[in-house]
């Protein structure tokens, strides 16, 4: 850009808490590992087939075994990790009958087995393939040079080489990269990311400002008092990163009957074998016991039901969130961006005689056309909705974040705060009595030396709040508490009417986790926020919900559900969703291990063969997945 030098981005390293090492991630490698344990089991039986049609059924046998191995060797390294983090997983039983058919020469029923495993273990990775991208989105956001002022010149340099003291150079539009004090200009700042507050700030020399604020107004100049890895959105990153650490991970629903599963099938072949004395019952009875039902029906259900949330806006990052999204049973929701719009919108007009509401707007937003403000551009756009025609101005003259003056329609209008107006119209004060919401900005309007009326402006309560608070309510959510970062005033304002158990205002995201942890103690706990600070929560709770159309990238990334659309009334079709696809997952289950049961006792007696086990647990298997799909066929949720 003209005038500013860009220093070597390369002499000097990206800051530590911003650093992301390009490793591959296990979700990763299992995204490309697993469809070719898929490919190789279905291309070894149909190859195995294909050389007994052509009369070398001799090679049919080595072609199974070799197609079931792969599959085998990756479920043995899968087992062996999982042990060694104390789990035991119904892996096991597949894993013994794969080896028991290939030691006792039964290949066809080996990678038949093998088949149904890999194909199972990738629709489930399929479900959950989004769940873990490592806050990528939070961390493009965080600038990565900032504009630092020396020797009478401007200079590109990154975050790291900045020190306390360095005075800084920050643009509109610009994200405040490191925490400081304003030492010349006035910074106009929109906070609602990092502390909730829906309308911007002014911020005059000499007090403080945050990292991770926007710079909406004009620019102004910084100077630093702590250095990029010191700073408030540092420290959030690092909440974040603990949060999602600690945030216990959870077993699979298969997997909660495996002890139970494991033990029985063990009993029955091992008993077969004792009884008949013919290893080979032994192998039919693990063959039909492979718990494909489980294996296969539970991620089709799930994966059904996170397509279904998909359909009515609703982003589930696989199946364990969608799994916790069925059981919640407490809610914190945050304030600005939820439960609000998170941006100030006209609550009331007030003109003065002569006047209507329709032509104050119209003179206040021609003439707002020519400021940046946040406010202004606000003004804009709600005359743009009501359909009016905007007037072009001229002869303006504006003071950042105070208020502008020029002429419009020929007429000399002045718009901006109270004390801005009265500056220029002495009487113009005396409308500016009265009653006004809590935290509402009010914009006062003149013209040709009178005053013309007021703008109200608020973050107003979306119009669904209400309806959806009282849908949880009916769906079993027991506990519902507002955690907000804005003023208490303001937050106790707004949710008048709701019905809440608890508001919480003035929150710092370490508190906003200390709430959301102490709500767990009523089961778990459902969090629903759009900003930078709520992420911290989100990643904290059992389930985090984000509002992701307007909402902050950094909080989309933490959550487990992300809001396609900001509509509240999505949440509780998504709850129906997922309550139905677990409802149909564990049908599955105990349908299919009752099936499952039958023909290990079957086989132990001798009545099936491994070959013809592995038939009949596949016409099992259809049947649990067709009833699994009922997730995706079922009714519309509403």
């Amino acid at each position: 850009m003209p005038g500013v030098e860009k220093a070597s981005l390369s002499a000097s390293p990206r800051p530590r808490f911003l650093r992301v090492p390009r490793i591959p991630s296990l979700q990763e490698l299992h995204g490309v590992i697993r469809p070719i344990l898929v490919i190789l089991p279905a291309m070894g039986l149909i190859l195995g087939f294909g050389v007994r049609i052509v009369g070398s059924g001799h090679w049919a046998g080595t072609i199974w075994a070799a197609a079931t191995l792969p599959v085998l060797s990756a479920l043995l390294i899968e087992i062996v990790a999982t042990l060694r983090r104390g789990d035991v997983g119904l892996d096991i039983v597949a894993a013994l009958s794969m080896t028991g058919a290939l030691m006792f020469g039964e290949h066809l029923a080996a990678v038949v087995v093998a088949l149904m495993y890999a194909g199972g273990q990738y629709l489930e990775s399929f479900a959950e393939r989004r769940a873990n991208r490592e806050m990528t989105a939070l961390l493009a956001r965080v600038p990565r040079t900032a504009i630092r002022q020396r020797d009478g010149r401007l200079e590109e340099v990154p975050l790291d080489a900045i020190a306390p003291e360095d005075r800084l150079l920050v643009r509109q539009g610009d994200v405040v990269p490191v925490d400081g004090l304003v030492v010349a200009g006035m910074a106009v700042l929109d906070q609602s990311a990092l502390t909730g507050e829906s309308v911007p700030v002014q911020k005059r020399v000499g007090e403080p400002v945050m990292s991770g604020v926007t710079n909406v107004g004009d620019a102004f100049d910084l100077s630093a008092t702590h250095r990029a890895a010191e700073s408030t959105y540092a420290g959030i990153v690092r909440l974040i990163e603990a949060a999602q650490a600690s945030k216990a991970p959870m077993t699979r629903l298969a997997d909660r009957f495996a002890m139970a599963f494991l033990a029985l099938t063990v009993m029955l072949a091992g008993g077969a074998w004792l009884w008949s004395g013919d290893p080979i019952r032994a192998l039919a009875v693990l063959v039909v016991a492979t718990p494909c039902p489980l294996i296969l029906a539970v991620p089709v259900a799930i994966v059904s039901g996170v397509s279904r949330a998909a359909k009515a806006g609703v982003l589930v990052k696989g199946g364990r969130a969608l799994e916790t999204l069925a059981r919640v049973k407490a809610l914190v929701i945050d304030k600005t961006g939820t439960l609000t719009h998170g941006r100030a919108r006209i609550v009331e007009i007030r003109p003065r005689a002569g006047l209507s509401p329709e032509e104050l707007l119209q003179l206040a937003a021609s003439l707002d056309q020519a400021s940046k403000h946040v406010i202004a551009r606000a003004l804009v756009l709600e005359a743009q909705a009501w359909g009016l025609d905007l007037q072009r101005p001229t002869a303006i003259e504006e003071i950042p974040g105070e208020g502008l003056e020029g002429n419009v329609d020929g007429r000399r209008v002045v718009v901006g705060g109270v004390r801005f107006v009265s500056q220029r119209v002495p009487n113009a004060g005396a409308v500016a009595d009265g009653y006004y919401p809590v935290g509402s900005v009010v914009v006062a309007v003149a013209a040709d030396g009178e005053p013309a009326g007021l703008l109200i402006l608020a973050d107003p309560l979306r119009s669904e709040a209400a309806r959806v608070i009282d849908s949880l309510r009916r769906l079993g959510i027991a506990r519902i508490t507002l955690a907000s970062g804005d003023r208490r005033d303001v937050a106790e304002a707004v949710t008048v009417g709701l019905h809440l158990d608890s508001v919480h205002a003035e929150l710092t995201p370490d508190r906003k986790i200390a709430i959301v942890q102490d709500e767990k103690r009523h089961g778990p706990v459902m969090m629903i926020g759009d900003g930078v600070n709520d992420a911290p929560a989100l990643a904290a709770a059992d389930l985090g919900v984000a509002m992701g159309a307007k909402g902050a990238a950094a909080s989309a990334e933490a959550a487990d559900v992300v809001l396609l659309f900001d509509q509240l009334d999505k949440i509780p079709v998504a709850i129906r969703a997922a309550r139905r696809s677990r409802h149909i997952a564990f049908q599955s289950v105990y349908v299919g291990i009752s099936l499952s049961v039958v023909g290990m006792m079957a086989a132990g007696l001798g009545y099936l063969t491994p070959v013809q086990g592995a038939l009949i647990q596949e016409a099992i298997d259809v049947a649990m997945i067709l009833n699994a799909l009922r997730a995706l066929w079922g009714p519309e949720p509403s």
